[in-house]
């Protein structure tokens, strides 16, 4: 029961973030590419429900006034409180203040924009690569080692031989040095997809090793040498009976590699190889709140870390090692070679 529990903890945290990458446009209050000039590293402004009074009433927030530019140093302005409406100004909620008053609810960065606004623009291109990335390592590996699995001999030999040779080598030097292979100066949309195809490449021995496995041991099972009996192509049978055999161990991989390639994105993008300015992602904003004293001086900058921190944590909810044990053993096909 507190497993499941658990699982069921890890799915609602992993949905509401999909759903706020989803729907970043409709949740932010500000564009992420917005810069107010007057409110550079401002501190966030936390909706309240009790005003200076006591006095309970309906959301609202207290507007920032700018005290010294120099030293960057904001009070709150408790006589204007701003009062906060569901589906206004264009988002799921916004703040009716007087004109020229933003609300910034995670605060701002070094150049005046919305942080929760680029944290949810952020989330949108962070999850995407590594699911894109995700999904090629998962295709690649399941045919390659399906392939392996049902042909042997040679083809086997050579697959698996390839596959045991980008095990070894670090993962985090192999990523680095393909993404440092590919031209630096590229679009937001080039870097996507060269990202992409380098998670793939680094991903796809581990679901190659554990698919070929499974199908080694399930092509010599009943069901399956009647289904030769009966005519069946070994495309067929791949298709049809033996890579669905597969489907419970790639679900483990998935959890195993999206977090490996949120924190690949990001260390990317933080050493200057990954996604740069002015592109939205969790990688390019902790980049930027590595450049100073964050933790004292504007720690609301690491929000997209703590957005990392939370998903894996969720991901590790939903494998559980009840889950993951058994694959791990399974897929290591230490008995097979």
């Amino acid at each position: 029961m507190r497993r499941r529990a658990r699982r069921v903890a890890g799915l609602a945290i992993i949905a509401v973030l999909a759903g706020a990458a989803a729907g970043a446009s409709g949740l932010a209050v500000n564009a992420p590419e917005r810069q107010f000039s007057d409110y550079v590293f401002a501190p966030p402004m936390p909706p309240r429900i009790v005003d200076e009074a006591g006095t309970w009433r309906l959301p609202f927030v207290y507007p920032l006034r700018l005290e010294n530019r120099l030293e960057r140093t904001f009070t709150e302005d408790r006589s204007e409180p701003i009062a906060l409406r569901l589906l206004a100004g264009g988002s799921l909620v916004a703040a009716e203040g007087a004109p020229g008053v933003p609300w910034f609810p995670l605060g701002t960065d070094g150049l005046g924009r919305d942080v929760l606004a680029r944290v949810l623009a952020g989330a949108r291109t962070s999850l995407g690569v590594a699911v894109t990335g995700m999904a090629g390592a998962l295709l690649i590996g399941a045919l390659l080692g399906a392939v392996a699995g049902l042909t042997g001999g040679r083809t086997d030999e050579v697959l698996m031989r390839l596959s045991d040779f980008l095990i070894a080598l670090p993962a985090l030097y192999v990523v680095l040095a393909l993404r440092a292979a590919a031209p630096l100066v590229l679009s937001a949309t080039q870097i996507f997809w060269i990202m992409a195809g380098v998670f793939a490449v680094v991903g796809w021995p581990f679901a190659a090793r554990g698919v070929r496995a499974i199908v080694a041991t399930e092509r010599r099972r009943e069901y399956a040498e009647a289904a030769r009996a009966m005519g069946a192509t070994s495309t067929r049978l791949l298709i049809h009976h033996l890579i669905p055999a597969t489907r419970g161990f790639l679900v483990v991989q998935a959890t195993l590699l999206l977090p490996a390639f949120i924190v690949a994105e990001a260390t990317l993008s933080f050493a200057g190889l990954g996604f740069g300015e002015p592109t939205s992602s969790w990688g390019v904003m902790l980049q930027e709140a590595g450049r100073g004293n964050t933790l004292v001086d504007a720690p609301w900058l690491l929000a997209p870390a703590g957005a990392i921190v939370l998903l894996v944590f969720a991901v590790n909810l939903v494998a559980g090692e009840a889950g993951v044990a058994p694959f791990r053993a399974r897929a290591s096909g230490k008995s097979l070679y």
